[in-house]
């Protein structure tokens, strides 16, 4: 496989994931062009499954990012959500559609990195768990074990608020 055969064929996946890791277009794109340029030059001939191996190369990147950085996510989510062009829909509608996709973003984030990522590479990338546990070099029984803590988690944190909501609601 050359390699813009290789870029074309794995730029949008790559991407998703240091997105998703990241919450910034500009990181992901930083990262994703390290990830093709560290491809490229690597030795690949004695690469058997290229999709979770890039994958693996891009996880590694945004872990060390990850590990560099303490705070400033919200602020760039913020910034990005707030950026981005408006829809025709009505102004109700675009404004309904923005404030679920923060609360997702919100939710999402409050996951811990190790859980963030292997739901992201589950559920965006649409990895299997043994190309997972390839992708990130853990045992099959940790990706399973870590998506099945995310989801409860996220399923945890959305029943509280609703609980909240309709608690709120009952008052008025």
């Amino acid at each position: 496989m050359s390699d813009r055969e290789l870029f074309e064929m794995y730029k949008e996946q790559v991407y998703r994931l240091c997105y998703y890791m990241m919450r910034s277009h500009a990181d992901a794109e930083d990262i994703c062009q390290e990830v093709f340029v560290k491809a490229i030059l690597a030795d690949r001939s004695q690469i058997q499954e290229i999709k979770p191996w890039l994958l693996r190369i891009a996880t590694n990147e945004c872990n060390s990012v990850l590990k560099r950085r303490k705070n400033g996510w919200t602020k760039e989510m913020l910034t990005y959500l707030l950026s981005r062009p408006r829809n025709s829909n009505p102004v109700e509608e675009g404004y309904d559609q923005q404030e679920m996709k923060m609360e997702f973003y919100e939710l999402y984030r409050r996951l811990p990195d190790k859980l963030r990522m292997v739901v992201t590479l589950r559920y965006v990338n649409e990895l299997t768990v043994p190309e997972i546990a390839s992708a990130i070099e853990v045992p099959e029984g940790t990706v399973k074990s870590r998506l099945n803590r995310g989801l409860k988690i996220l399923q945890k944190i959305t029943t509280h608020q609703a609980k909240e909501m309709l608690g709120i609601e009952s008052k008025l």
